[in-house]
């Protein structure tokens, strides 16, 4: 299963331990990661991911594979700029929401008009069908139900 992360590119210690956590707990329950490859939300939860021996995909807005953050294993370069983002949804089963400002409000609205679940951590509230959690352990049991 893959779960999307999505979230700010740049973010506070708290917000990006959240994430970090996130990836952790995510890669050791056995999931792959997608997200946007770059700094903040998606550079904690790739090296959450990496430190726990997971595997994680960034789906990059410009074109050189490079500007991933160091954390990313398969680096996918789109030259979309945020049209990548629908990229990002599409290829997921499951998306976390972890704060987040526009961006991450639009891939929350591309989840939701493609029936895909989304869990949200201190993000947006738009939507009764985001199942708002209060910490990692709580995001990580939504995800299993998901998958049961």
């Amino acid at each position: 299963m893959t779960v999307a992360v999505i979230g700010a590119g740049e973010c506070d210690q708290d917000i990006y331990r959240l994430a970090y956590d996130a990836g952790r707990a995510l890669a050791q329950s056995g999931y792959r990661i997608i997200c946007g490859g770059l700094g903040g939300v998606m550079e904690a939860v790739c090296r959450g991911v990496r430190e726990a021996g997971g595997t994680s995909i960034g789906i990059l807005p410009g074109d050189d594979p490079g500007a991933a953050n160091a954390y990313v294993d398969i680096p996918i370069a789109t030259g979309m700029g945020i049209g990548r983002n629908i990229i990002i949804i599409r290829s997921a089963d499951v998306v976390l929401a972890i704060d987040g400002s526009y961006g991450t409000l639009s891939e929350i609205a591309y989840a939701l008009q493609l029936g895909k679940p989304v869990i949200g951590l201190r993000t947006w509230q738009v939507s009764e069908k985001i199942v708002h959690c209060n910490n990692i352990a709580e995001a990580v049991n939504e995800i299993v139900k998901l998958v049961e």
